[in-house]
Parts: structure tokens; sequence; C-alpha cells
């Protein structure tokens, strides 16, 4: 009996998901838990694998079509059952004595609305689909195409123009493109829905939230020392070295516990304050900034807070994360320093009310007991909504953390 092929629910909030390759075409067998081919949604990548055991047939979307939760993606046919080799030599022959019209309707419906958009007839296009399917970015090929030869377009509109009857003169063709200054490289990527999306939510916190940050610094000297002293010990015991991660989770923590609002959320007119701590930790990838969850990180030693957060951004660089290691989050903590960045202003990763941002470990001359000294000084940054964050919170919040690094022993008496 055949076996439908459809996409996946996705998580939490996550509706449709981009087709980004078919590993699989009409015709090829499969096995039961083989992968047929990849989805991308705006948080992570799905592989949809075969329930059962046949042969692939009615493949209904493209690579870059844009699919919804629920749709029909192919079908698995028994074996046995599946069509003779002769039959696509069969669909061609009705391909061909189709009317030309209905080969228009053999295009992905991302492609159609492009098409539609652009004023492009899908006739003139060959499409590089599966079963020479129209997709997306065939049209956008041929759109940039026609951009970039607006002499030939001119020549076109105005031919038309001379051969239309005296009595109807054609109207004026619209003024082309300008063309790239000649010998000035270009190149156009297409963004991924990742970025996309990435770009789509940090708009929104800006448009959604009250936002602003609030600056300090810290002396990291007792931190270094700590490591300096346990690093070896810690690593022998763990299997995992001692970074500042786990010391800015603790202390972020302990803040939290303080200024439980820096916790909280907005949902309608009323504030949730939530007493678990679920602290989403910022990745560089090559698409941007992903924000995997350490669940329970109150719960968590030093020494388990380290290994997961080094599992989890493991997974993110790899593109293996899934949905549900990425959904909530209760307040995050990104690191520009590792990327060199003294000072920086975080964008909030709404609902959440507030952001940590760390920058870049760098000695500087500080007065201490009126002396000058040289101390490894960090910039620290607080962006928060200050719709239920008020300023003297935000800046309490960051002497909090600011305090319970610059004295680690204290983040133990914090729990």
């Amino acid at each position: 009996m055949p076996v439908e092929i459809r996409v996946p629910q996705l998580g939490e909030s996550i509706v449709e998901a981009t087709i980004t390759r078919w590993l699989k075409k009409d015709g090829d067998a499969v096995t039961a838990g083989e992968t047929i081919l990849e989805l991308d949604t705006d948080k992570v990548n799905v592989e949809v694998p075969a329930d059962e055991s046949g042969v692939i047939q009615g493949i209904t979307g493209a690579e870059g079509d844009t699919v919804a939760v629920g749709d029909l993606l192919a079908t698995i046919v028994p074996a046995a059952a599946a069509p003779v080799a002769a039959a696509p030599v069969a669909a061609t022959a009705v391909a061909a004595e189709a009317p030309a019209p209905v080969a228009e309707t053999h295009a992905s419906p991302v492609a159609k609305r492009l098409a539609d958009s652009n004023n492009v007839d899908l006739s003139q296009l060959k499409g590089s689909g599966p079963n020479g399917r129209i997709v997306k970015d065939d049209v956008a090929t041929f759109v940039e195409r026609q951009a970039e030869a607006p002499a030939t377009a001119t020549t076109i509109a105005a031919a038309a123009s001379a051969a239309a009857p005296a009595s109807k003169p054609a109207p004026a063709a619209p003024a082309a493109a300008p063309a790239a200054p000649s010998g000035r490289p270009e190149e156009r990527v297409r963004m991924t829905r990742r970025r996309q999306t990435i770009a789509t939510r940090l708009v929104e916190a800006q448009h959604t939230a009250a936002m602003l940050t609030t600056f300090n610094e810290i002396d990291m000297t007792a931190v270094m020392e700590v490591r300096k002293r346990r690093k070896d010990s810690f690593k022998e015991k763990h299997g995992v070295g001692l970074g500042f991660m786990s010391f800015f989770t603790k202390a972020t923590i302990g803040a939290l516990k303080a200024f439980p609002y820096v916790n909280g959320e907005i949902q309608g007119d009323e504030i949730v304050l939530k007493k678990y701590y679920d602290i989403g930790v910022a990745v560089g990838v090559e698409e941007g900034l992903v924000v995997p969850v350490v669940r329970d990180a109150d719960r968590k030693t030093f020494a388990e807070i380290e290994k997961e957060i080094g599992s989890l951004a493991g997974k993110a660089r790899e593109n293996k994360l899934t949905i549900a290691e990425m959904l909530g989050g209760t307040f995050t903590i990104t690191n520009g320093g590792v990327y060199g960045s003294l000072m920086s202003t975080p964008i909030l990763n709404t609902p959440q009310v507030g952001i940590l941002g760390m920058h870049k470990i760098e000695e500087r001359p500080i007065a201490v007991a009126g002396q000058v000294v040289i101390r490894p000084m960090m910039y620290v940054a607080l962006s928060y909504d200050h719709r239920i964050v008020d300023g003297g919170t935000a800046v309490r919040f960051l002497v909090k953390i600011k305090e319970l690094l610059e004295d680690p022993e204290s983040l133990l008496l914090e729990g």
C-alpha cells in the first residue's frame, strides 16, 4: 500500500520550510529510515526519512519551494507495485501533446508568484527542477539576465511599438534598469530562509521592544586566577576545559534571582516572571547567530554547563541542532569578545527582555586604592526592554554580575 511522505511537524510556531535538497528522485528505490530530502526552517535543517521501503513516486515539491506542515511531498510505492520503466516515456508523450499553457503549470508555486510579479512568460523558461519543473531560481536568473541586458529589452520594445497599428499607439516602454558600471564586478547571493528570519526577528525586536543598553566593566583578575589554578585539575576530573562561559552563566543566574523582572516576559497586558533559568548562548555559524538553550542552568555545575555549551556549539556549527534545543530560553548571553569586539549593543532575543553582551578582555590601567595598576578588564553590556525593566534595575543587575565575577567565591553562595 502506498505511503505518503508529508512535511512533518517542525516545532512550536514553525509552519513552513524550504526544500533545500532532494536526495532521491522519482523511480528511486529507498529503504525505511533513509533520508529522502532536506528541509530548511528558520531555525534548523530537518531531514525527512522514509517510513517504509519501496520506490519514490509523485514528487510534488522542487528544491527552493516553500512548503507548509502537512503538505504532500512524495509517495512511497512498494517495489512490486511500482510502475514499469516505460512509464516516463508515456508521460513525455502526453506532455508533448498537451497545449502550450499546460507547460506553464509545471512550475513551483513560488516560481509562479515570482514570474507573475515580474511579468515573466513561463513558457520561455526551461526548468532545472525534478522532471524539468521550473523553480524560483530559474525565474530569478531569467529576471536578472533581463535586467543585465537593458539595450536588448529596449530594442524589443521599440520593434513591438513599430509593428503596432497606427490607430493604437503602443504605450511607452518602462525605463530600463541602469546597468552596473563596466568593469565593476558584483555578485548576487540569495538569502537563505534562516538568514531572512534572523533579519526579520532583529528588526521586529527593535520595533516591538523599548530597547536600551547599559554598560559596565569587570576586573577579570580573580576569575583568571581561579582558572589558572584549577584548569588542569578541572580538565583531568571532568574532561572539559574551565572557560569563562560557566562563570558568566552562574553570575547571570545570581543576578536574575536578585532582579526577577529581567527573567520575565510580556504576554498581552501581563508580565510573566519565570522561576526557572533556561539560558540561551549565542553561537556564531556561517549564516549568522543561533541561540541554543542550556535548560535549568541554575541546577547545573560548572562542569555540566561547560560540557553542554560545548556540545550545543558543536552541533550548531555542524548544523545538527534540533528544534527542541533552540526553543524557549529566558535570558541570553552573547560573547562578541571571541571576535575581538571591545564594546557592542546586543539586540534582544524576543520575547526575552534581557541579553548580556561579553567582550574582549584587554589590559588597561585602572585606579585601585589610590594606585594605578594594570588589570585585565572586560566591558559588559545589558540590553533590556524598558517596558518592564527600569533603568535603575538594569544598572543594578549589571553591577550584581560585576560583583559576583570580581569575587568568584560568592558564586558558590548564590547557589
